[in-house]
């Protein structure tokens, strides 16, 4: 792996990271630039961003399970109804951090919440990663 390489797969992994907090970001964009200037393949890019944007996930879950229990947010009765499986949706912008934040103050449990929060942000780093396959 050359210095190059190794850059662009830490700046790929810290942009799905931070995509996924509550802090601004856009890994979609590291994703597709990683692939375009064929740092790696496309599986390997898919794996770097899932995790990065997994781990991210699950900090902002981690961090929600400190808050009172009196801060509420708008899709926490959805969240109680429907459950981990919710978490699919995690990687939409915007509600996908506060479904994390909303799990964690909820203290859903971690293994089936993070799981599913993986298998979604997969999901969508393969649709963006697909078309590089058939190049």
């Amino acid at each position: 792996m050359t210095i190059t390489a190794f850059w662009a797969e830490t700046g790929l992994f810290s942009s799905a990271f931070l995509s996924a907090t509550l802090l601004p970001g856009n890994s979609e964009i590291a994703l597709l630039a990683y692939l375009s200037l064929g740092y790696g393949s496309p599986l390997q890019a898919i794996l770097i961003a899932s995790i990065g944007n997994t781990l991210g996930g699950a900090t902002t879950y981690f961090l929600g399970g400190i808050f009172p229990k009196e801060v509420r947010h708008k899709y926490i009765a959805q969240l109680q109804k429907h459950g981990p499986p919710l978490m699919l949706l995690s990687w939409v912008p915007i509600i996908g951090d506060a479904l994390c934040l909303a799990a964690g103050l909820l203290k859903l449990p971690p293994a089936p919440t993070i799981g599913w929060m993986a298998l979604g942000k997969i999901l969508r780093y393969t649709a963006i990663a697909l078309p590089f396959q058939f190049r």
